[in-house]
């Protein structure tokens, strides 16, 4: 390897300007390629407080008909009954937490600050079980808090500050949307990237008039995430559902509604695909088109540093005919070629990685811009959601297969070369 490494070096000092314009190439290239994986591994990737990824399972939407011919089809998050017939009554999961997804907009003040805008989420007590929220100071609001109907509240720590001065909040009395809560507890400022999760304030949803928006048995604004006790929980947890949801729809037959789960719950992939309410995640869809771009994205690159590695290499013409004379086979002198292209291509891969990195720390407004939501809150990432060891094996498998394409050709033709002409300087 050392002697790859001092072949590439060497090369690059005797023609600078094109190996320069070869490695700008490729770091191009590497950029915008990792910016769509980090781009999908954000969505996907566990971080606090949604740590537990791998095991979440999200059912966010059903889909129902209201008459007895099945025309009148409504669509939309679930009803709190619903949420707990299908879902909350489950044997298998680890934990099952019904929730409002969406924040809403909440007025939140106190004695001789002005009152200002947050980001409210509505949950139970469960809520807390199945996410690992960073407490800096008191607790969640427990099944006590929650079913007794008394107004705590989480707070995050931005919104302490911009209250008291400082964090230490828990016990103080705050005023939201006009009603009096006590702080049970402050977190570290949330996401707006782990959206199940994001808010800036947390309610137990038994003391809002949430439930009074819950339509027609079936239909309301709730919706559930389930925390598996493994990874392969999946098939389990989806037959049960399918049992619950019979039963549930004799019940609800007298009454002319039947409910569909669109195949509900999905786990973590399946559901940053985003899945609207009447359709269900298109796996094979998305993944061809991920395909196709990172595709397009290595293969106009290729093919321009190709010709590239080819006006290179017809500058050695002379060496490799030497080569050729003293014993180095055709074999050998292929694989020296494609290793001392890699060694430029991997330098030039991490240079792509390190702006990828540095567009996606600095550049979160712009990067994760989420057009369709109403959250105050901006986006922000933390190391901990980039530095991920599976963002350095993208970046190696891809700089690999784009040295592949960029240098198997103008190597295989190069070693072909006949002896007398390469020492001729001839390449043909």
């Amino acid at each position: 390897m050392n002697n790859y490494i001092k072949q590439a070096w060497m090369h690059l000092r005797q023609s600078p300007v094109a190996s320069i314009i070869s490695m700008i190439g490729t770091a191009l290239a590497i950029f915008f390629i990792m910016i769509i994986v980090m781009l999908q591994q954000v969505s996907i990737v566990p971080f606090v407080p949604e740590s537990n990824r791998d095991r979440f399972l999200y059912a966010d939407y059903i889909n129902f008909s209201t008459d007895k011919n099945a025309s009148n089809v409504c669509c939309g998050t679930m009803s709190e009954a619903a949420a707990k017939e299908l879902y909350q009554s489950l044997k298998t999961p680890e934990a099952v937490s019904i929730y409002v997804k969406s924040c809403s907009s909440s007025v939140i003040s106190v004695s001789g600050i002005t009152p200002f805008v947050v980001d409210a989420k509505q949950t139970d007590d469960i809520f807390w079980q199945v996410f690992d929220f960073d407490f800096t100071s008191g607790k969640p609001y427990d099944k006590a808090i929650f079913n007794s109907r008394q107004h705590f509240a989480v707070i995050s720590e931005s919104v302490a500050r911009r209250l008291f001065g400082n964090t230490n909040a828990t016990g103080k009395e705050v005023n939201i949307n006009y009603s009096l809560y006590r702080v049970s507890g402050v977190v570290k400022d949330v996401s707006t990237l782990a959206p199940s999760a994001y808010a800036q304030i947390w309610l137990p949803y038994s003391v809002t008039n949430t439930r009074s928006m819950d339509y027609q048995i079936a239909g309301g604004i709730f919706s559930v995430v389930i925390l598996e006790h493994k990874q392969n929980d999946l098939p389990k947890i989806k037959a049960e559902v399918d049992r619950k949801l019979a039963v549930y729809n004799k019940k609800l037959k007298e009454k002319a509604i039947k409910i569909r789960s669109m195949g509900c719950p999905y786990n973590q992939l399946s559901q940053s695909t985003n899945p609207g309410s009447n359709e269900t995640p298109n796996l094979s869809a998305y993944y061809n088109r991920q395909l196709i771009i990172i595709l397009i994205l290595l293969l106009v690159p290729a093919f321009n540093l190709s010709s590239m590695t080819q006006s290179r290499l017809r500058r050695r013409t002379v060496e490799i005919g030497v080569r050729r004379a003293f014993g180095c086979t055709r074999w050998e002198l292929l694989r020296n070629i494609v290793m001392e292209n890699f060694i430029l291509s991997l330098f030039a891969g991490a240079i792509g990685l390190i702006f990828c990195i540095a567009f996606a720390y600095f550049g979160t407004d712009l990067l994760f811009a989420q057009p369709w939501s109403s959250t105050i809150g901006r986006p922000s990432v933390n190391a901990s959601m980039l530095l991920k060891a599976s963002t350095f094996i993208y970046a190696f498998v891809f700089c690999f297969i784009l040295n592949l394409l960029s240098s198997i050709i103008p190597a295989w033709r190069t070693s072909q070369t006949n002896i007398v002409n390469a020492l001729n300087g001839r390449s043909h």
